[in-house]
């Protein structure tokens, strides 16, 4: 059991810059591998990124590649997603969450994380 709240979410310009953050519960967060996801109104939950426990393999959605980059600090267990060059398009409500096998194969489905934030909102203006 892990739980994991997000911070960091806001208002910013398209072109601008956020660092979200997630903070997980108890002492197992490296047994974790962690992912970002997100939610505009009306459309389903998309995968944005992917962090292997140890933080030494990441993965992308195409549409964030090259914008953003997802990082985690096991010794504060706490995982980060630096979002850059933020479009409109962007704007979501961005989820943390925690996958307790520590490796999918389906690593871009929502169905393989066990344990979720409540979500910090993220919003971009044109």
């Amino acid at each position: 059991q892990v739980q994991l709240v997000e911070s960091g979410g806001g208002l910013v310009q398209a072109g601008g810059s956020l660092r979200l953050s997630c903070a997980a519960s108890g002492r197992t967060f490296s047994s974790y591998a962690m992912g970002w996801f997100r939610q505009a109104p009306g459309k389903e939950r998309e995968f944005v990124a992917r962090i292997s426990r140890s933080g030494g393999r990441t993965r992308y959605a195409d549409s964030v590649k090259g914008r953003f980059t997802i990082s985690r600090d096991n010794a504060k267990n706490t995982v980060y997603l630096e979002m850059n060059s933020l479009k409109p398009e962007d704007t979501a409500v961005y989820f943390c969450a925690a996958d307790d096998d520590g490796y999918s194969a389906n690593y871009y489905s929502a169905d393989a994380y066990d344990y979720w934030g409540q979500g910090t909102q993220v919003t971009v203006s044109s």
